[in-house]
C-alpha cells in the first residue's frame, strides 16, 4: 500500500511538471532539478517503459556506476533499462 500511495505522489508530482508554474523554480539549481527529472520521465514514456521503475532504476543505479566506469551515463539510457522497468 505504502509503495502504491508513492507512486501515485510520483506521478501526480509529474503531471504537474507539466504545467506552466514548474517554470518558476526559486533557484538555476532548482530549475536543473525539475528538467531533468522531467526530460527522465518523458524520455521513459516514449521508450515503453514505466516512468516510476525507470526512475527508482536510475537513481538506484547512478551512484554505483558512476564510481564504477567513466561511461556510466550510457548505461542508464532507456535501451539498457532492465524488463522490470517496461510497462506491464
Amino acid at each position: 500500500m505504502a509503495k502504491e500511495i508513492t507512486k501515485k505522489m510520483f506521478l501526480s508530482i509529474a503531471s504537474v511538471m507539466g504545467r506552466k508554474n514548474w517554470l518558476f523554480a526559486n533557484t538555476p539549481g532548482g530549475a536543473q532539478a525539475s528538467a531533468v527529472i522531467y526530460s527522465l520521465i518523458e524520455t521513459a514514456k516514449e521508450n515503453s517503459l514505466d516512468p516510476y521503475r525507470y526512475l527508482l532504476w536510475v537513481l538506484q543505479a547512478a551512484p554505483q556506476l558512476s564510481e564504477e566506469d567513466a561511461a556510466w551515463a550510457e548505461k542508464l539510457l532507456p535501451a539498457n533499462a532492465p524488463k522490470e522497468c517496461y510497462m506491464p
